[in-house]
């Protein structure tokens, strides 16, 4: 397994360069957007910690629309892409972060890919992006958001010798993530399904 194939950008989901790339139905789409009533019952949910080591950043733009349901829904969403950050870098596939966050066949692919890079001997270095989300609520305990990755400053580190490698960007460090996710029975916005696509016009600069 070569290091760029660890790039952050496959992480939760499938990659659509495998041409076997799940469409979410209504993602993104702006159908369906009108806000459920905003959920209180997670507010004193104890919440995993998610604290990334101090050479591992990761900045979230425009994720705030100023409806209440509507920001819970993207904050988790953003939880669930952190958690499997969190998890590699803890070089721990079945973290409690991960499974508080994701589940379905969004939390085995997670898995599998922390699991992918933790048994490569790399966790990662470096900055990534999260921007220009679209979020559509469907009904009070589901909804989709699709949202752009820039990992042109993310790296693999080795776990042993702490080399990074610092590969330049190309058009795959670009990345449009598809999710659905479903409020479960806490009121926390779990993600459900998640793909990516590498290089998707949609998030080049």
């Amino acid at each position: 397994m070569t290091a760029a194939a660890l790039l952050l950008a496959a992480c939760g989901g499938k990659d659509d360069n495998s041409k076997d790339n799940e469409k979410i139905d209504g993602a993104g789409t702006g159908s369906g957007t009108e806000s459920a009533s905003p959920s209180t019952s997670s507010v004193n949910v104890k919440r995993p910690d998610l604290t990334l080591p101090s050479d591992v950043k990761e900045s979230f733009e425009g994720w705030t629309t100023g409806d209440a349901t509507k920001d819970a829904i993207l904050a988790d969403a953003g939880r669930a892409q952190t958690a499997v950050t969190f998890s590699v870098t803890k070089g721990d596939p079945e973290s409690s972060a991960l499974s508080f966050y994701q589940t379905g066949t969004a939390l085995a692919g997670s898995q599998d890919w922390v699991k992918g890079i933790v048994d490569a001997g790399f966790t990662y270095y470096g900055e990534v992006r999260y921007h220009s989300p679209a979020i559509s609520v469907f009904d009070a305990k589901s909804a989709g958001v699709t949202y752009c990755s820039d990992e042109s400053k993310a790296f693999n580190k080795n776990r042993k010798t702490n080399k990074v490698d610092r590969s330049p960007a190309t058009k795959n460090s670009y990345v449009l993530y598809s999710t659905r996710l479903e409020r479960n029975s806490e009121g926390v916005w779990q993600t459900t399904k998640l793909t990516s696509d590498r290089g998707n016009k949609k998030c080049l600069p």
